[in-house]
């Protein structure tokens, strides 16, 4: 079983509830994925990155962290990202924001915050925080089918399993196609046409966006069954 994880935001009671609810499913947990925002402007993002980085040896299974929006923001204000302005998160949240952001993740974090994954493709399954074309890629129930075969097709994966959202949800694509065309100055290519079947995109919901509700997914790899799970907490 994996356990998939995402949207955590520095929430280390959310973290906590759900590390103890899988615990008490009594499920042999063989991966855990913790797909982007682990970090977020949270003062407690430092300690939930430590208990994070520290399970192994607490007896808890270590879990693969891969990047998301809230760590591409780190890397902005520390000039270490592709927008160095901060325009994007200044913007959607404000000053106060960028301010507690600041003092909540560290520079030694987010060092380490660069060596992880952009995403992770195992058997047939892309697990990345937004999607194939970026961590602010927001693929929800409402995404039109050509765009999830888009982005399945990029890598070839059957099945996405997302987190930007927050949203839990399984998408399935039973049969499409995608077509492409490559124009140059000189001339247009014949069209390709890529034909998919059985796909789908997988919302693995937020662990700490709304404070007293976390959502989480597990995933059978071997039988291809996917629960969600939910869990209240004070």
């Amino acid at each position: 079983m994996w356990a998939i994880l995402s949207g955590i935001e520095g929430n280390l009671v959310a973290y906590q509830a759900v590390v103890k609810d899988i615990i008490k499913r009594q499920v042999e947990i063989e991966q855990f994925y913790i797909l982007g925002d682990l970090v977020g402007p949270n003062p407690n993002s430092e300690l939930l990155v430590e208990m994070v980085r520290n399970s192994d040896e607490l007896g808890e299974i270590q879990p693969q962290v891969c990047l998301g929006w809230w760590e591409e923001q780190c890397f902005n204000l520390y000039g270490l990202g592709t927008n160095v302005q901060g325009d994007e998160l200044l913007n959607k949240y404000g000053g106060d924001t960028v301010k507690l952001l600041w003092k909540s993740v560290s520079r030694k974090t987010v060092e380490w915050l660069r060596e992880q994954n952009f995403g992770f493709l195992e058997l047939d399954c892309l697990l990345i925080h937004g999607s194939s074309v970026g961590v602010s890629d927001e693929l929800t129930v409402d995404t039109p089918a050509w765009k999830m075969l888009d982005r399945l097709q990029r890598v070839g994966a059957n099945q996405l399993f997302c987190g930007r959202s927050g949203q839990v949800f399984e998408y399935e694509l039973a049969t499409g196609s995608v077509a492409s065309t490559v124009l140059t100055l000189d001339e247009q290519q014949p069209s390709q046409t890529v034909e998919l079947k059985n796909k789908k995109v997988i919302g693995v919901g937020a662990v700490g966006r709304d404070w007293g509700t976390a959502t989480y997914t597990l995933y059978n790899p071997y039988s291809n069954q996917v629960k969600f799970c939910k869990v209240d907490y004070d």
